[in-house]
């Protein structure tokens, strides 16, 4: 194998401590003896798909951050008003002025609206205030208007640029009223984008009077507007997010045949590409969000789409991720539950190698293993969740092939037996703690087994119903708590036997996240919270090869970390610890294992406001 100096022609250094994190460090590899970890300095620019809006359109408005975004307005769906949460957009009350071509400010709790085109043609002065549930007239923009660009907050916004032949007039609102700014912009145009706040704008791109695509920006400074270097892409119907000293532009084009994948950055004084393009080429879309956590969405591909990308860009100092040995479980076994931390952590019942029911609990100290008092039901393929101290321990089977509904609650020292669940099952998914528990999937082992999409939730002494998974499955690894659930791989009990997607419990309901895992495992670990998660081991398929494959969620996607040493499945199901310090406990390898192996999450830094990157 080719070494790290024989590929890059320098050695990787050998460091007591970090080095000063600027730009000279990026791309540079060190050894840190302190910490005895390899560390890295990289640029991480990248677009990646989220949940598509309800309505697909084009020539609509935007305003909010990337995780908290208002989509409003546009062709075909004029009155249309839809929120995001990071994963999914969920329709709202409409606008009372249905049109397109309408500019955007502000957030998710205080938005604001105006300009556009009214059905059928005419410019629009109209002005809407939103305040997390509905729209309110105000008053008009002093020149009404259509295709025009906005930034800033809604007691304090921009509007500029637009009109059916392009301007360059400006204006700017209160919360109450518009004012025509003394500065108009220098280069009048409509199709324009913009960025920033009301008293330090961006305005880029547009179609000049004379029907040309603009490469020109120019900033605001509250009084007046200055030229700023150009685009590299001159471009119309495009779209931008982040502040005059940190915008974003990405997609446009043409009126009829160019449509642009292309995504720029402004740093105060230029635009320069990115290495990150849309995934699909798009116009007449709107955005939302910063530089570094940027919103596209809807437009126009050739039809309109209501697709959804998040673009992120950040320069992380990123510390390896690795496994660990641990101190074995006085009991190898398989299919057991468990709970706590990796230092603190809980792990009862399973089965042995002869398929012997166990009733064994052990307490792991972040060493080792101690023998405690025993589950008063011994049992296999169950849930668990809670603490060391507080544990509850439910569903499984008794004999193998009979689903038990029996919950325990474990004080530190032994188990008291509370509330039955409603449904006895088996290979379910767990999360929450003692008095807040939730158990959701798995399979009844009867005659005719089938997955279940059945949830319920644990008040501290009963089980009560609550919204039906998506999709029945069990054997999946889960993570969260009662109220902020998570659930990902397992089986749907028909071919591959794998299901990779994600799915997310709010308290009441569940839905399928766009971020699916990239290897299906069934019969997985997992533990940490609804969007910071770890997913290890279990099959890949309906076969009995294990996989040491280890996965971290981040509330967006799916990466792929450090393998286990010991591949393997049917591990302690919901295990102990989070993304970063997680523990992977027992399981079925060709038989039954005691192994423990801790791990330690890669850490990144994230630099990218302090750091020059050119």
């Amino acid at each position: 194998m080719a070494e790290y100096e024989s590929i890059h022609g320098t050695r990787v250094k050998y460091l007591t401590s970090d080095p000063t994190l600027d730009s000279s460090t990026e791309g540079q590899v060190w050894y840190n003896s302190t910490s005895g970890t390899n560390k890295t300095l990289v640029q991480i620019k990248a677009w990646s798909s989220s949940g598509s809006l309800n309505t697909a359109r084009k020539e609509l408005a935007g305003a909010g951050t990337q995780d908290a975004a208002l989509a409003f307005g546009g062709a075909t769906a004029l009155t249309v008003t839809e929120e995001y949460n990071g994963f999914n957009w969920s329709e709202q009350n409409d606008l009372n002025t249905g049109r397109r071509f309408l500019a955007g400010a502000g957030t998710t709790s205080a938005g604001l609206a105006f300009g556009g085109r009214l059905s059928p043609g005419a410019g629009a002065g109209e002005t809407e205030e939103y305040n997390g549930t509905s729209w309110t007239e105000q008053n008009n923009l002093n020149t009404a208007r259509q295709m025009l660009a906005g930034c800033g907050i809604q007691t304090a916004a921009l509007a500029f640029g637009g009109t059916t032949t392009a301007s360059g007039a400006t204006e700017e609102y209160d919360g109450t009223s518009w004012t025509t700014s003394p500065g108009s912009m220098n280069t009048a145009r409509r199709y324009l984008a913009g960025a920033g706040i009301q008293t330090a704008a961006l305005a880029f791109g547009g179609r000049s009077p004379t029907e040309a695509q603009m490469n020109n920006s120019e900033e605001y400074d509250g009084s007046s507007w200055t030229a700023g270097n150009t685009l590299n892409t001159a471009r119309r119907y495009l779209a931008g997010a982040g502040i005059q000293t940190a915008g974003l532009a990405f997609g446009g084009g043409s009126d009829t045949t160019s449509f642009q994948t292309a995504t720029e950055e402004y740093d105060g004084v230029s635009w320069s590409n990115s290495t990150a393009s849309l995934a699909t080429a798009v116009r007449q879309l709107a955005g939302s969000g910063t530089l570094s956590a940027g919103l596209a969405f809807g437009g126009n591909t050739g039809s309109d789409t209501a697709a959804t990308e998040e673009y992120n860009s950040n320069i992380n100092a990123i510390t390896q991720a690795a496994w660990g040995s641990g101190g074995n479980m006085g009991t190898a076994r398989e299919e057991g539950g468990g709970c706590g931390s990796q230092t603190s952590a809980l792990a009862f019942g399973g089965e042995n190698a002869s398929v012997a029911l166990i009733d064994d609990t052990e307490e792991y100290n972040g060493s080792s293993w101690s023998e405690q008092n025993n589950l008063n039901v011994a049992r296999q393929t169950l849930a668990g969740t809670g603490t060391q101290t507080a544990g509850l321990a439910f569903g499984g089977t008794n004999p193998p092939t009979a689903a038990t509904t029996a919950t325990e609650k474990y004080d530190g020292s032994s188990w008291t037996t509370s509330g039955a669940m409603g449904t006895g099952r088996r290979r379910l998914g767990s999360a929450g703690t003692q008095t807040a528990g939730l158990g959701f999937g798995g399979n009844d082992p009867g005659s005719s087994p089938s997955k279940t999409q059945a949830t319920e939730e644990f008040g501290g002494s009963s089980w009560t119903a609550g919204g039906n998974m998506v999709a029945g499955r069990d054997a999946m690894g889960s993570a969260g708590t009662q109220t902020a659930a998570l659930a990902f791989g397992g089986n749907p009990g028909s071919s591959p036997y794998v299901n990779p997607a994600t799915e997310a419990y709010d308290g009441s309901s569940w839905t399928t996240l766009p971020a699916t895992m990239n290897t299906g495992m069934r019969a997985l670990g997992g533990t940490g919270t609804q969007t910071a998660a770890l997913g290890f081991g279990g099959y890949n398929g309906p076969g009995s090869t294990t996989l040491n494959t280890t996965e971290e969620y981040d509330g967006t996607s799916w990466s792929i970390s450090a393998n286990l040493a010991l591949a393997r499945a049917a591990l302690n199901r919901n295990g102990a610890g989070t993304v970063s310090a997680g523990l992977a406990v027992g399981g079925l390898r060709t038989t039954s294992t005691g192994t423990t192996e801790e791990y330690t999450g890669g850490t990144s830094v994230v630099t990218a406001s302090t750091l020059t990157t050119s």
